[in-house]
């Protein structure tokens, strides 16, 4: 990975971070993921307006994005990467339902990275990028066996089996609202399991 000399300080920290996180540094994912969370999630709340899509949404994001570091490029910000990881899951979210015409924030964005956003394929996989999809995936997989029962299983199903909410329901015999409901749970205890590898990396430091 060449580095250009037009990214800031924090694109240089976070370039630190990746090269820790492809170097398999779990907790280097957990930092990439704490530093980013939020301003990922209201980038997609705005496309969506919903929140439970948002939340949905945005670990998604996180997951397609790590499980494809070895394709982030310095030349640009890891941010810009991201965003774009995101916005594009958002939009493909958005054209399945067909209920949204959307147009970009670009405000998020650094101005100068805007054409490289435009370059980037909405699809960023290809056939020879699944082995690696796979390595990456196994930080968050780590993660979620950590949660307990039906919680670990809703999680496994909507995002690295990638069902419907509706298949979902079919899949465990239980009504849509009920999944809905337990899914948002097991969000928010995993969001915990990876704040808390944080909370012991800072610790490490001290």
């Amino acid at each position: 990975m060449e580095i250009t000399n037009n990214l800031s300080e924090k694109a240089l920290y976070d370039y630190k971070i990746v090269k820790n996180a492809i170097a398999g540094d779990e907790k280097a994912y957990a930092e990439l993921f704490k530093r980013y969370k939020d301003s990922v999630y209201f980038m997609i709340l705005k496309m969506v307006n919903n929140r439970t899509d948002a939340e949905d949404l945005m670990f998604e994001a996180f997951e397609k994005a790590f499980s494809s570091l070895n394709y982030y490029s310095p030349q640009f910000a890891f941010s810009t990467w991201l965003f774009k990881i995101a916005s594009n899951n958002t939009i493909d979210f958005i054209r399945k339902r067909k209920t949204l015409t959307v147009s970009l924030d670009k405000d998020d964005i650094n101005p100068e990275d805007r054409g490289y956003i435009n370059s980037i394929p909405a699809d960023i996989r290809t056939p020879d990028e699944e082995a690696i999809r796979s390595q990456r995936a196994d930080f968050m997989r780590e993660k979620v066996s950590m949660l307990k029962g039906r919680y670990r299983r809703l999680i496994e199903l909507r995002y690295f089996d990638e069902f419907s909410y509706e298949e979902i329901a079919d899949e465990l015999a239980i009504p849509l609202g009920t999944v809905k409901a337990q899914l948002f749970r097991a969000r928010e205890l995993l969001l915990n399991i990876l704040q808390h590898t944080e909370i012991a990396k800072e610790n490490e430091k001290n």
